[in-house]
């Protein structure tokens, strides 16, 4: 059911984050509600174009005030943003976004991080304990190159399940580790249309809802803009992703993670889920696996998003 009284709060804002102009969207259907700022994944993925289905399917705002940011170089952002992206600026930028929104709300925040989003807000967190409550994690990015065995030996499994004309994709893609814009988003498009991304929605239904949104939230040439940007962010941003491993580098922070992972995402196998509680140094440390989900859990299982992040 969606949110169809008005919201109490629903403001839209920029912030000089650095020398960079970023967007933010505040919403909350009443005032006083706790602060909980969503860090979107990708890398290079906007979110201002998703509000409208976070708003649907989670429903957030009817227990926190929500800040919902587009990160330095997504969106409609000046070219000069998304050329000068890097995962050291990404924390950075996070550190001064939480900082500000603490100061506004004179609250301890709460960080809803989706995939890598996660990942980068654990980072943050372990320099901002005074200012962060807790972290709920959907798919955090956990070691990049054992995801990709992961996802590759699924996508061999399923080619030999299913059949010549998925052998054949599978045969074209590059293997790992994925540097380049074009290689990854192949791969990208072949776990989707497996049904790992979001369960049971195709690359193209994806890709449709996605253009409708950012139309909708920057206009056809704001689109335009956005879509070169997720090529220059990705550009510069997978490089440095590929020797992510938080196994033997964990986060030490000092507030509660609570994880949650789809079973169907081919990205994070069920023994890498298992481990994560162990590796980060937390008060409390959790990890659940949830059925009918891929790594999109906010959107496959917003009813388990949405009851972990009220009792974190």
């Amino acid at each position: 059911m969606r949110i169809t009284t008005p919201l109490a709060i629903d403001r839209t804002l920029t912030l000089d984050v650095a020398g960079s102009r970023q967007r933010v969207r505040l919403c909350a259907a009443r005032t006083g509600l706790p602060p909980l700022l969503v860090v979107q994944g990708g890398p290079a993925l906007p979110l201002l174009h998703e509000v409208p289905r976070f708003q649907r399917l989670l429903k957030l705002e009817e227990d926190f005030l929500v800040l919902y940011w587009d990160q330095r170089g997504c969106g409609d952002a000046a070219k000069t943003d998304a050329s000068g992206v890097s995962w050291q600026q990404q924390i950075d930028d996070l550190r001064t976004v939480l900082a500000w929104f603490h100061g506004e709300t004179k609250q301890r925040v709460t960080m809803l991080g989706i995939s890598i989003g996660a990942t980068l807000a654990l980072r943050a967190a372990e320099h901002e304990s005074a200012r962060v409550k807790a972290i709920l994690g959907v798919s955090p990015d956990l070691q990049t190159t054992r995801s990709d065995e992961v996802a590759a030996m699924f996508l061999r499994e399923q080619a030999r399940r299913d059949g010549n004309r998925l052998s054949r994709r599978v045969a074209k893609l590059q293997p790992p580790p994925y540097v380049d814009p074009a290689a990854f988003q192949a791969r990208a498009r072949l776990l989707a249309d497996l049904g790992t991304i979001e369960y049971g929605k195709t690359f193209r239904a994806q890709v449709r809802q996605t253009l409708i949104g950012m139309v909708g939230a920057y206009g056809v040439v704001g689109t335009v803009k956005a879509l070169r940007n997720m090529t220059l962010v990705l550009r510069r941003m997978l490089p440095e992703i590929v020797p992510l491993n938080l196994f033997d580098n964990p986060s030490r922070v000092a507030v509660p993670v609570h994880c949650v992972f789809g079973e169907q995402d081919a990205l994070t196998s069920a023994e890498m889920a298992e481990r994560l509680p162990a590796a980060i140094a937390a008060p409390a440390c959790t990890a659940v696996r949830v059925p009918n989900a891929g790594h999109m859990v906010h959107f496959d299982r917003p009813d388990v998003v949405r009851s972990i992040a009220r009792n974190v």
